[in-house]
């Protein structure tokens, strides 16, 4: 089925041109990529900026259109059942709140929000469908969806209406003032949301429902609870931690090998989580090391270690993690190339 096709390009067409509707890219002589660049080994060139062409934002414009006429009237959208793949009408199948999250965060990026744009109207329904989706689920770890119907959960997971309804509030709130009348509303579903997704966590880190390529589920878990937390929602640290840890787990630096046992068999899915999962604590302990040499406690010559990372602060367990995860990031990122 290739319901959710325009959902998925407008969100990576998106990417593009988010943040400032242009993007930098490296000089025209040179052999720049975009894989690169996403995992830091190219920079960007801010010297240069690159404008959209006609042709991406006519794209932009005609899957905003299709998405606008496949809302339902419930403000929902649906990517239909496992089962039944050869149906492309997207009014004659159920929506479901994955789909539904996707398409207002692909929303958000256009530059809609509840009280602007040409489609706060569509925004404001779809986030009335989660609201109340949300609210009406018990707070115990339950699927905010019927389980194992959908075509998204049967890729990702069970649990991937709640993970992806989570990553969409954290992603309005920050479009959301603090007199905002939905403000409260929206926080006080992020949490709840953050409650279940953390009852459905393994002790190995991992969620609960794992689908054809279940470390997919829980590697969007681990960045819809950090970017939860960034929102000022209540995350359990420790479980925020055990979440990364079963991401970086999936990569061992020493020998390059890559656990693909929950991800389909495919390395880039587990190496990409690796990498993901690893990325904010391995930007942290740079800018930790950094900090220190600017302030002059290290020289600028030292290296990255953990002895340099307690000399720039940190305490003993959180210069091993910090260090761990550079370690992993550094080296996942090449794989993941």
């Amino acid at each position: 089925m290739f319901l959710l096709a325009p959902i998925i390009a407008c969100s990576v067409v998106t990417w593009y041109l988010l943040p400032t509707s242009h993007c930098e890219i490296p000089p025209p002589d040179s052999k720049g990529c975009v894989f690169k660049t996403v995992f830091g080994e190219d920079p960007l060139d801010t010297a240069l900026l690159h404008f959209p062409s006609a042709n991406v934002t006519r794209s932009i414009d005609r899957g905003l259109s299709w998405l606008k006429t496949a809302q339902q009237q419930n403000g929902g959208w649906g990517a239909g059942l496992h089962s039944r793949q050869d149906v492309r009408d997207p009014h004659a199948v159920a929506t479901d709140p994955a789909t539904t999250a996707t398409v207002a965060m692909a929303l958000l990026r256009t530059g809609t929000t509840l009280k602007n744009g040409p489609f706060k109207k569509e925004l404001k329904t779809a986030t009335e469908y989660l609201l109340k989706t949300v609210e009406k689920t018990q707070p115990n770890g339950s699927n905010i969806a019927r389980a194992g119907r959908t075509q998204i959960q049967s890729k990702l997971g069970q649990n991937i209406d709640l993970i992806l309804t989570t990553q969409f509030f954290s992603n309005l709130l920050s479009s959301l003032d603090e007199q905002d009348p939905y403000r409260e509303r929206v926080f006080n579903n992020l949490n709840k949301c953050v409650d279940n997704i953390q009852q459905v966590q393994n002790e190995n880190g991992s969620i609960q429902g794992a689908g054809w390529a279940g470390v997919l589920q829980s590697a969007l878990a681990n960045s819809a609870l950090e970017a939860a937390q960034a929102r000022g929602a209540s995350v359990n640290s420790e479980q925020l931690e055990r979440s990364r840890a079963y991401q970086k787990s999936n990569y061992d630096v020493e020998s390059e090998d890559v656990k693909t046992t929950d991800g389909a068999g495919i390395v880039l899915y587990s190496v990409s989580g690796s990498t993901r999962a690893s990325a904010m604590e391995a930007g942290k302990a740079r800018a930790t090391l950094q900090e220190a040499k600017v302030s002059g406690r290290l020289k600028k010559e030292d290296d990255m270690s953990v002895e340099n990372l307690m000399k720039s602060g940190m305490d003993k367990d959180e210069a091993l993690r910090s260090y761990s995860s550079y370690q992993v990031y550094e080296s996942a990122k090449i794989k993941a190339q």
